[in-house]
Formats: C-alpha cells, sequence, structure tokens
C-alpha cells in the first residue's frame, strides 16, 4: 500500500484514502467524512483508484458502502422440519425384510431396513455376531418417522445368517424422560424367508415385507420364531391338561425331523437344491442352538431317500463340527433315517 492508494475497511462500513504509512503494519486513512484513523494494513482492502483528492469532488461521488451479506452461525441456522405424527412419542423400531422379487422372494435380493416408527430420534450401530466376534456393519443417526437401509442378502445368505444384534438411544429434542439404551439379538429361522406367506402388507413399503420388531419382549420373539406347525402344537398343548413337569436347562436329547414337509407347507415352485438348502439352513441353526445350550445329544430325522441329505448332513459334521462325534440313530426308534450328533458326554 502506498499514500494516495483507494481503501475499504475488512471490520467497519465505509473506507477513505492512505494519508500517510506510519510503519509497515499501520497507516493513516482519511475516511469519507475528513477523519484521518490510524488503521492496520491487516485490516484494509486497496480498491480502484478513480477517486480525485479533491475534497469537493470526493464529496460528490461518494461510495456508497456495499454491507456484506450477513451469514448466519451454524448452530443458528434454521432447525429441518422433521415429520411428527400424533400420538408416536413412545419409542417403536424394526427390522423389516423387503424382497425385491414378490413372486418368489428369495430369487432375488432381500434389503433389510432399519424402520423408526416413532417420534423420537435414534442413535443406533446394527452388528452381525457369528464365532463370539461382533462385526459393526451400519452406524448413525435416523430422524422420526424414517426408514434406513442396511443391507442386502441372497439366497446363498440365508444358508449361513448370522445373529443380528442391535444398539438402539431413542430421544426427542424436548421429552420430560430419559429412554433407556436398547440392545436387541435375533436370531432368524432361515425358513422363515421361503414362505410366501410370511410377507404381509405394511404402512412402510410398497411391497410385502417381514417385519420384527426390536422392542418386543424375549418371549415374543421366541414366538415369532416358531414355525406354523410348532405354534399349533404349542397351542394344542395349552388347551389340553398336563401336569407340570421340571425341565431342566440343558435337555438330555433334542430330536430335529428335516423332512421338508415339516418344514414348508407349500414346495412347490422350488428345485430340489433349493429345498436342500432350506434343509441344511435347518440343521445348521439346530444345532448351533443345541451347543449354546448345553445339550448332550441331538439327534436329526432326515429319512432313507436318495441320501443326498444324510451325505451333505455329515459331510459338514466331518468338516465344521470335527470335535463332536457322530452315529446312526437307534434303529428301533428311527430305522435308517436318523443321524445321532454327541455334543456332551455323559
Amino acid at each position: 500500500m502506498k499514500v494516495g492508494d483507494k481503501v475499504r475497511f475488512l471490520n467497519a462500513v465505509g473506507g477513505g484514502v492512505i494519508k500517510s504509512i506510519i510503519n509497515k503494519t499501520m497507516v493513516t486513512v482519511e475516511d469519507y467524512d475528513g477523519f484521518e484513523v490510524p488503521t492496520m494494513v491487516s485490516e484494509l482492502v486497496v480498491i480502484d483508484d478513480s477517486l480525485t483528492h479533491d475534497p469537493e469532488k470526493r464529496a460528490a461521488k461518494r461510495e456508497i458502502p456495499i454491507k456484506k451479506e450477513e451469514k448466519t452461525p451454524e448452530r443458528e441456522q434454521p432447525k429441518t422440519e422433521h415429520r411428527y405424527v400424533a400420538g408416536k412419542d413412545m419409542p417403536s423400531c424394526y427390522l423389516a425384510f423387503v424382497p425385491q422379487n414378490e413372486s418368489n422372494p428369495v430369487d432375488g435380493e432381500l434389503k433389510a431396513y432399519l424402520v423408526n416408527d416413532s417420534n423420537n430420534f435414534v442413535l443406533y450401530n446394527y452388528s452381525h455376531l457369528k464365532n463370539k466376534i461382533y462385526r459393526s456393519v451400519e452406524s448413525g443417526k435416523m430422524n422420526p418417522n424414517s426408514k434406513r437401509y442396511l443391507e442386502s442378502f441372497t439366497r446363498m445368505d440365508l444358508n449361513e445368517l448370522p445373529d443380528f444384534q442391535f444398539q438402539l438411544l431413542f430421544f426427542r429434542e424436548e421429552s420430560d424422560r430419559l429412554e433407556a439404551p436398547v440392545i436387541k439379538s435375533l436370531r432368524l429361522n432361515a425358513v422363515k424367508f421361503y414362505k410366501q406367506n410370511s410377507y404381509e402388507k405394511t404402512r412402510y413399503f410398497a411391497q410385502n415385507a417381514i417385519v420384527y420388531s426390536l422392542l418386543e419382549s424375549d418371549l415374543e420373539t421366541k414366538v415369532a420364531k416358531l414355525s406354523d406347525s410348532e405354534l399349533t402344537k404349542v397351542v394344542k398343548e395349552k388347551d389340553e391338561p398336563r401336569i407340570e413337569v421340571k425341565r431342566t436347562a440343558s435337555p438330555d436329547l433334542v430330536e430335529v425331523d428335516l423332512h421338508i414337509h415339516e418344514l414348508l407347507e407349500d414346495t412347490r415352485g422350488l428345485a430340489n437344491h433349493e429345498m436342500l438348502e432350506i434343509q441344511m439352513g435347518r440343521f445348521r441353526n439346530e444345532l448351533e442352538t443345541a451347543i449354546a445350550n448345553g445339550t448332550r445329544r441331538i439327534v436329526f430325522i432326515h429319512g432313507i431317500g436318495n441320501g443326498t441329505l444324510k451325505q451333505e448332513l455329515r459331510k459338514e459334521l466331518t468338516s465344521k463340527y470335527k470335535k463332536y462325534y457322530f452315529q446312526d440313530a437307534s434303529f428301533k426308534e428311527y430305522g435308517y433315517g436318523a443321524t445321532m450328533v454327541i455334543l456332551k458326554n455323559a
């Protein structure tokens, strides 16, 4: 900058002309009203020197200062309008599976969504639990009454589904209480995804979907996992008078019938290899559950047939469950159609 340069103030309205140089960092500026003001060089910007130093002409051509556009600080930005619905102040959250091929759900992708059906915000962490290791898949913050895509599954993925883990924290911008954090674990029966009647119309999606509540009690979760035949059996037993029998937490023997008609009500449209996938999926789920529960023995009823299911079952026992001994189950009770796995010695 030099004497005579026309300048504008950065931190104040107006400007003027440099009258003298005080030092390297400060000059004297004569403003438009004729006052000389000592000013830091860093607080000035030079502009076009089109004005003469003649006071009369300068007054006649006095510049109207242009105000900078005032920006609202970030914390004062207008708040986003969120969608609130009357009567939805209590937390409500679901895991939904939406098929991309409604006529044959397992033929295409199954998309998993997290649905926040409440007026609360949700901080969430979604993980897989496999081999005692938690792997975080998706985490973030959801707005009230919204849904969030998590991931997709194919038919092959259904054979080895992980346990689904959710950590949820609900809160509102203003509330008279704080909601307790939620930790939810879901172990799903893959057979359910093959049943057409498992998919129902919901208000969350255009397509039919399978929906699991993440806030229901453990008892409700167990009921949701029951097959139709198991549920009918439970209802029938409940209606019949029975003697109360105390059961141990670790049953001595568990039987699992892998016949396809016991797993599915309708097998129309399914190829042989697809039915085999369903049977093997049930085998894995039941075996893992038995191991976790401390069961001593588990019997898989596979029938004789062409022997394919028996061969696949024993092949997997040999490769993935080497530590457990298996043998033909009692011929008197099961004939040649069952395999017993010894999980725990007496």
